[in-house]
């Protein structure tokens, strides 16, 4: 009997664990060294890989759902993955040179959530606000968030921030030096 009551009341703590958890309230700040953000830029004939790091961010939930998010992402940290050496070193600079990033002008990009919708269980349609080298535009992302983690990709139109560094948008006879307009992040958060 006293084991099939011990049993009882450990059920009890993880039932009361399980629904504390699922109807949390408040903010959660990500661990940055924890989270990742890998970035994916398309060439004509090939493509860039890389990463760069978040400077802090907060998710904001409400009854175990998530309402909104704020991020800051340390621009000078943009890495080059693909390449090794003198490669990778020219690259990085050039990505953050003023052609690209600005990075010594800019040092830091914004991310807010102004608007997010469960769309099913643990994800969310997120309509969110980026400031990227002084501009700020919409953008709109789904965002699969479990207990820990949170996780998303998107696509981001450079174009739209003023980098329109070999863009055959706004430049003509780039042939195989242009660069696609969009490139890829996969971001993946832990707190």
């Amino acid at each position: 009997m006293k084991n099939f009551l011990k049993v009882i009341a450990v059920c009890m703590m993880a039932l009361g664990i399980f629904s504390f958890s699922t109807l949390y309230t408040g903010s959660k700040t990500v661990k940055v060294s924890e989270s990742t953000i890998t970035w994916k830029g398309y060439k004509i004939g090939g493509e860039h890989s890389g990463s760069i790091k978040l400077t802090s961010g907060m998710l904001d939930f409400k009854r175990g759902k998530l309402t909104g998010g704020t991020f800051k992402i340390n621009m000078t940290s943009i890495a080059v993955t693909d390449l090794k050496g003198s490669y990778k070193e020219k690259l990085e600079g050039h990505l953050k040179s003023d052609d690209f990033f600005g990075v010594s002008k800019y040092p830091e990009a914004t991310l807010v959530f102004t608007e997010v919708q469960s769309i099913k269980k643990e994800t969310y349609h997120v309509l969110a606000k980026l400031t990227l080298k002084g501009i700020t535009k919409e953008l709109k992302f789904d965002m699969k968030v479990d207990a820990t983690s949170a996780e998303t990709s998107l696509k981001i139109d450079r174009t739209k921030f003023g980098v329109r560094y070999g863009s055959a948008s706004f430049f003509n006879n780039l042939k195989d030096k242009a660069i696609r307009d969009e490139f890829d992040l996969t971001v993946r958060l832990v707190f």
